[in-house]
């Protein structure tokens, strides 16, 4: 620790002394070039001695991170010319930085680490794997300043030999241009010197540089990274999109549109887990659940109750036929219509450029291409929860086969997970008739909502007839001659739950593997790692949809999507950066539960000051008219600003009436915007206005109102 303080003070002193003493006006242009003449002479007389000077300032300038080392470049050239300005700048800013470098991290890196020990541990992870890359990246494209660069690097954990000769070969470029162009400032004594060609080649380049340096990045990444592989002369095609979910189907239509060849290869049934497993399906269920429930209910509409007879059969087989309804616009024929070349069959990825196809039939073709999206999709995560395998579970994605030819709905059904999916399915079948309990491992439903919106999802589905265990662990399936049972804890002790079927519905992961990801070094851990540009490790690789996350929703791979086609099809000319800002999604429960923005929890986590503004649809016209008064909706703000941060609708259609919440925050329209909209009565839209006439009252200009209240006086 005394050293600590010593260096500090050290340094303390000797940065003072150098804005004491106003050592910086020799490190400005107009300082350097008032000197020019008198520093020439001097190293006329005495060019040994000189060079040392100038190197060791520049050294010491540098490594005190101190303003002036670009001037202290361009006098280089200035004063020794190219060569010899071109050696010292280069060996001079090398070392400097290292000595920052060094010094930042005796005096910073333990009291960061102690602070921030995880966030650095994942950061040092990433610098052992491609430290030296990106500090080369940086160097050559400065897109931090460099003495920024020396002292955050210094935080790190890579090597100080390898952020020296790192730095010396990466900032070697810049520095001949600046060295260069400092050997033509030089020589401007008039107009013509000016305007002369190898000063404006100077400037050229300085203005160039950053372009160029882009390039020299671009090129050793795509040498490093394309390493072993052999480039095709010529390509099949233009794209391969694995996968015919929602993103791939997105994306090959993309590329067809603007004329691209695009082959779309799929495994199984076209329109993936949305169309076939997921989306339509439940949603189908769920319609039909809800008409039961009104049965039951209809007294709340003035008519007779009845309890519904449910021949599950017939339930099924209307899902079944929605999805055949459906299914066309998803089909081969379609897409290959819209001039798509659609294969059936399972497709590896080989290298960059080619992707081998096995036919259902057998037959295997290779097909070369400039770029690959891959877009595999997830599949339902099921635990290793010993006697699992024995329990005779079904999936949100197997559940649609396995219940098929069921003349009624299980008796007795367990579902296993207290998310979206598994609130949906819990809800949908308990009013089918089902005895249904819920297990959630956590203190609450739906994690990713308030509590204020999972308390009343719980209540929703406890009136809905659900039995709902939260904060029980799964431990084990069991069976025996006369039940199969689930074994639970809770607070240490166990509990048994019979059943005659369990749905697994606890989560989804992306599929990653027999496509070839792993054999090309694609990071595939949970997800395929990309980056901004939906990239892979291979630049021509692209991938969309659940199997990269952030969120696993069938409208965000089709976001994810056009950015994936774009990029992949144009990407040579212009990249676009995929943009999550404005993210909806909705729980399909009843009412719905509907989120874009951030929530009370995030803002809480993320240290975010918020205003909330409520408005409860006990109080809106049509919600009463529908004898639906359940629900409100949740507007987070900045403290008095209208500017729209998240929003939560809890309601029937709350999916729905988000899209205007959506829409405002997309393209930066306030509340004030939304209160001045013209919203047809009776309806539920007037939801949103309402909110906003709530925001306005609480925000209402008080000492304006009362200069008005006066006025009116005045003028009786």
């Amino acid at each position: 620790m005394i050293k600590k303080l010593a260096l500090i003070a050290l340094i303390a002193v000797t940065v003072g002394g150098y804005f004491y003493f106003d050592l910086n006006t020799y490190l400005s242009l107009e300082g350097m070039k008032s000197q020019l003449g008198e520093f020439r002479t001097e190293i006329d007389n005495n060019p040994l001695i000189s060079a040392a000077i100038f190197f060791v300032a520049y050294v010491v300038i540098t490594a005190l991170s101190l303003p002036g080392a670009a001037i202290l470049t361009l006098g280089a050239g200035a004063l020794f010319g190219l060569g010899m300005g071109l050696l010292l700048a280069s060996f001079a800013s090398s070392i400097g930085a290292t000595l920052a470098f060094i010094v930042s991290r005796f005096i910073l890196r333990d009291t960061v680490k102690s602070k921030f020990g995880d966030k650095l541990r994942k950061i040092d992870e990433g610098v052992e794997k491609q430290g030296a890359f990106y500090l080369f990246t940086l160097r050559l494209v400065p897109v931090f300043p460099f003495f920024l660069i020396n002292l955050l690097m210094g935080l790190t954990s890579i090597r100080t030999w390898t952020f020296y000769w790192v730095s010396q070969v990466g900032m070697l470029a810049g520095t001949f241009v600046y060295v260069n162009a400092g050997t033509q400032l030089a020589q401007i004594d008039s107009v013509s010197g000016i305007l002369s060609f190898d000063l404006i080649l100077s400037f050229v380049l300085l203005g160039l540089f950053p372009w160029i340096a882009k390039g020299i990045v671009a090129l050793v990444n795509r040498r490093r990274v394309y390493k072993g592989y052999t480039r095709p002369k010529s390509f099949d095609r233009n794209l391969v999109v694995i996968g015919a979910g929602a993103g791939g189907l997105v994306t090959s239509y993309i590329a067809a549109a603007v004329k691209a060849k695009v082959t779309l290869v799929e495994a199984g049934e076209m329109g993936g887990d949305c169309l076939n497993y997921g989306c339509v399906p439940s949603k189908a269920l769920i319609k039909s659940a809800r008409v039961a429930h009104d049965m039951r209910h209809a007294d709340h509409y003035g008519l007779n109750t009845a309890e519904p007879a449910v021949p599950f059969k017939r339930v099924m087989q209307r899902i079944h036929d929605i999805i055949a309804t459906i299914a066309p616009n998803d089909s081969v024929e379609r897409y290959t219509e819209l001039g798509v070349d659609v294969k059936k069959g399972y497709a590896r990825i080989l290298d960059p450029w080619r992707v081998e196809v096995t036919h259902d039939n057998g037959d295997v073709e290779t097909l070369t291409t400039r770029s690959i999206v891959v877009a595999t999709g997830a599949r339902p995560f099921v635990p290793s929860l010993p006697g699992i395998d024995d329990s005779g579970y079904v999936t949100s994605d197997t559940l649609w086969s396995a219940f098929a030819e069921r003349d009624t709905t299980p008796q007795r059904l367990i579902v296993l997970g207290g998310g979206p999916i598994g609130c949906e399915l819990a809800q949908a079948f308990a009013r089918l008739g089902s005895q249904v309990t819920l297990v959630e491992r956590e203190t609450q439903l739906m994690g990713r909502e308030d509590s204020d919106v999972a308390s009343f999802v719980l209540t929703e589905l406890e009136q809905s007839g659900v039995t709902v265990l939260t904060d029980h662990n799964a431990e084990r399936f069991e069976r025996n001659d006369q039940d199969r049972q689930l074994v639970v804890s809770h607070n240490g002790n166990e509990s048994v739950i019979g059943y005659d079927e369990v749905i697994v519905a606890v989560g989804r992961q992306a599929r990653l593997e027999g496509f070839g990801l792993e054999e090309l070094g694609i990071k595939c851990e949970r997800t395929i790692e990309t980056n901004e540009l939906l990239q892979t490790r291979f630049p021509n690789i692209y991938a969309a949809g659940d199997v990269v996350g952030p969120y696993q929703f069938t409208h965000v791979a089709a976001h994810q999507a056009w950015y994936a086609s774009v990029n992949a099809l144009f990407g040579t000319f212009k990249s676009f950066k995929v943009d999550y800002r404005v993210i909806p999604w909705t729980t399909f429960i009843d009412p719905e539960v509907a989120r874009v923005g951030i929530s009370e929890t995030d803002a809480s986590n993320q240290n975010i000051d918020v205003e909330i503004t409520r408005y409860e649809f006990a109080e809106l016209d049509r919600a009463v008219t529908d004898s639906a008064r359940k629900g409100f909706i949740k507007v987070l703000t900045p403290p008095g600003k209208d500017t729209i941060l998240g929003v939560t609708v809890v309601a029937e259609h709350a999916g729905d009436l988000l899209s205007e919440f959506v829409l405002a925050m997309k393209h930066g329209l306030g509340l004030n915007k939304i209160l001045g909209t013209i919203h047809a009565y009776p309806t539920w839209a007037e939801g949103a206005k309402y909110t906003a006439g709530n925001w306005k009252r609480a925000n209402q200009p008080e000492k304006l109102l009362q200069l008005v209240e006066k006025y009116h006086a005045w003028r009786r």
